[in-house]
């Protein structure tokens, strides 16, 4: 059945005109008045509904009974990753929210292409919260991450995640996941751009309390990195 996200309160038996974006998103489905679908608002739990009127430009719901779900993970994961080009940035988020990350950060690294600040990272922003909703439409999450605002990897590291581990992954770094604590119920990753986190920020990032992970023998791309890293740390604290 189609899921989708709708960032507004839902309730149970309220009638709704969906945003743009989420009557486009319907339309492509070809859905058809009477056709049921599942939205979730975020907020934790779905609703059933049904879509009760189709036209051109507008498509019109009833939302029906609300179904407690929780499928988030007990590990909470928080993604800091330096921004990469646009499709590789929106696949590391897709993939990150896929695999069920709590929070992502993106950060300007001494490497990043195409430095953001001020409108453009928001309008960035606003881009890469919508891949993180479509992911969550996609997994079946009811939660939907949120993306920080964009900032500088030196302020990063100045005001650090409150996390039990703080992981950069570096093909230099000298812990592995054999050298890992047994138990870990909150995580911080630190993925750098096309190129690599610089010698001066993984030194900063070391001296600021992250501890340096290799991932073998073999540098993975920044887009798969931070999923690769996910899913091994849900296999080993969360939900696998």
């Amino acid at each position: 059945m189609p899921r989708l996200y709708l960032d507004l309160p839902l309730a149970s038996g309220a009638a709704l005109s969906l945003p743009e974006d989420a009557a486009r998103h319907v339309q492509v489905l070809r859905l058809q008045p009477g056709d049921a679908l599942t939205v979730f608002d975020g907020r934790g739990g779905e609703y059933a509904a049904t879509v009760t009127h189709m036209g051109k430009r507008t498509v019109e719901i009833a939302v029906g009974d609300h179904t407690v779900v929780e499928r988030e993970s007990p590990l909470e994961i928080i993604l800091v990753q330096a921004i990469a080009a646009a499709e590789r940035m929106d696949y590391a988020i897709q993939k990150a929210t896929e695999l069920g990350v709590t929070r992502i950060v993106p950060v300007n690294s001494a490497y990043t292409q195409g430095r953001m600040a001020g409108e453009r990272a928001e309008k960035r922003r606003a881009h890469w919260q919508g891949v993180a909703a479509a992911a969550c439409e996609q997994s079946g999450r009811t939660r939907v991450p949120d993306i920080a605002l964009v900032q500088d990897l030196p302020t990063l590291l100045a005001t650090p995640p409150s996390v039990e581990l703080k992981l950069l992954l570096s093909p230099r770094g000298t812990a592995t996941l054999a050298t890992l604590p047994t138990k870990a119920t909150g995580i911080a990753l630190l993925v750098g751009p096309e190129g690599g986190l610089s010698p001066d920020e993984e030194a900063s990032a070391i001296a600021a309390g992250w501890t340096g992970l290799a991932l073998g023998p073999r540098v993975l791309r920044t887009e798969t990195a931070g999923a690769t890293l996910i899913a091994l740390l849900q296999a080993r604290y969360g939900d696998f």
